[in-house]
């Protein structure tokens, strides 16, 4: 019944949604109207009695005319008055589409021109007033939103289904995986690492690994080494001692990479990893290689597989995190919210950034959009009926109305005063 409420409160009769107080001030005019009425009556009937009556009269006659003027300048906005379809009133219902190009007009010379915008928002720190809105606990804005962004985003990876989502958000992944080039970028990273020594850690945790792999694996070697070895060496045993020197001269070799940083092996490694730097950027033989291996993963069913199983466990984590009641798990949102109005309300260089950017962005969707906006407006006005339009605007502007009949009737009255005043002298 609620929901249903609004789309009946149109067919009502259009007095009847108009505001109380307008109604109210309506009758109070019509009740100064009726008594100047029965005052005029009053004075007519004994005016003879006493000279005082003649001006009750001239009140009353001159009220009685001017609250009927403006009762019909008043009415004639909005309807023929008693019915009659005089010419030139009914004012608005008569030039409801004239009206509304006019309102978009207006809208769009006032409000809606860059400079307007670009003047309106010059004075304005929104990035300050959002961050003392999100920063100060006292508003509630942070756990506002919060909670309402959280229960929005449960309820929406609810709804959706979770198989159908997790493929689509994969494809979207992949999509732009296919549009970008990685051998290029690989090569960047690569690049910066080595400017930036960061790759040092890398290595040496690679020779390490490398030495723990060698230990685990000496049967394999010394096996390996045994096969090889010719039958003279196997029968005099010297393949026993040649495995065990191999083996330690690799663990050697190792240990003094580690120790030494400028050890020949490190440059060697170093030249390795520049060439194959510049190859990803440059060589076209490495780059389509390295793209038919890109291609070749993202077509593994495998990978998509395995995707699942992330996207099963990252929605699920997301939903006991959004679920959680409020101050146990979301505390972490909260603060980061936080801690960013906190930056927003205390950085003027971060408040100057965010300002400028919000204002060349409305004054690009003025640009853009302007002409889309009023004529929204425009063809949402055309749309309404005679009657919505008049009960809408009479809705508004009614009670003042009624005030200009009260005024009328009493400004007249004393003007009919006036006039009886300077009869009277002359």
């Amino acid at each position: 019944m609620n929901q249903q409420a609004p789309r009946l409160r149109w067919r009502r009769p259009v007095a009847a949604i108009l505001p109380d107080r307008a109604r109210t001030m309506r009758r109070m005019a019509t009740g100064l109207l009726v008594a100047m009425a029965a005052l005029y009556l009053v004075a007519r009937h004994f005016m003879d009695s006493h000279p005082v009556w003649s001006w009750v009269l001239a009140f009353a006659e001159a009220g009685m005319v001017g609250g009927l003027a403006d009762w019909f300048a008043v009415t004639a906005l909005f309807r023929h008055p008693l019915g009659l379809p005089i010419p030139h009133t009914a004012i608005i219902p008569e030039n409801k589409d004239r009206i509304a190009e006019t309102m978009a007009q207006f809208l769009r010379e006032n409000f809606l021109t860059p400079q307007v915008v670009a003047r309106r928002l010059a004075n304005m720190n929104l990035a300050a007033a959002a961050g003392d809105w999100l920063a100060d606990p006292a508003k509630g804005g942070s756990t506002r939103l919060r909670d309402g962004a959280a229960e929005l985003l449960a309820q929406v990876l609810e709804s959706l289904d979770p198989e159908r989502l997790g493929n689509q958000v994969r494809s979207g992944l992949f999509r732009q995986l296919e549009k970008l080039e990685v051998s290029p970028l690989l090569g960047q990273m690569l690049r910066t690492m080595i400017a930036d020594r960061r790759h040092l850690p890398v290595m040496d945790s690679l020779i390490r690994w490398t030495g723990l792999t060698l230990e685990d694996n000496e049967e394999l070697i010394r096996d390996l080494i045994h096969r090889r070895a010719n039958a003279v060496l196997r029968w005099t045993g010297l393949d026993e001692r040649l495995a065990t020197s191999v083996i330690d001269g690799l663990y050697k070799l190792l240990a003094e990479v580690i120790v030494d940083p400028d050890h020949p092996l490190r440059g060697k490694i170093e030249e390795g990893l520049a060439k194959l730097t510049d190859d990803l950027q440059h060589d076209e033989e490495l780059r389509g290689k390295v793209e038919r291996m890109k291609r070749e993963l993202i077509a593994n069913p495998a990978v998509s597989n395995w995707w699942q199983g992330v996207w099963e466990r990252l929605r699920g984590a997301m939903l006991g995190r959004l679920r959680r009641p409020a101050g146990e798990g979301s505390g972490q949102l909260g603060e980061a919210l936080a801690e960013l109005g906190r930056h927003l309300r205390d950085d003027p260089a971060l408040q100057h950034q965010i300002n400028r950017f919000a204002r060349r962005t409305l004054v690009g969707v003025a640009v853009r959009y302007g002409d889309q906006i009023v004529r929204l407006v425009s063809e949402t006005v055309k749309r309404w009926d005679a009657q919505t339009v008049t009960g809408r605007i009479e809705g508004a502007v009614g009670r003042d109305l009624q005030f200009i009949r009260i005024n009328g009737t009493l400004v007249g009255g004393l003007v009919g005063v006036l006039i009886h005043a300077i009869d009277q002298l002359l």
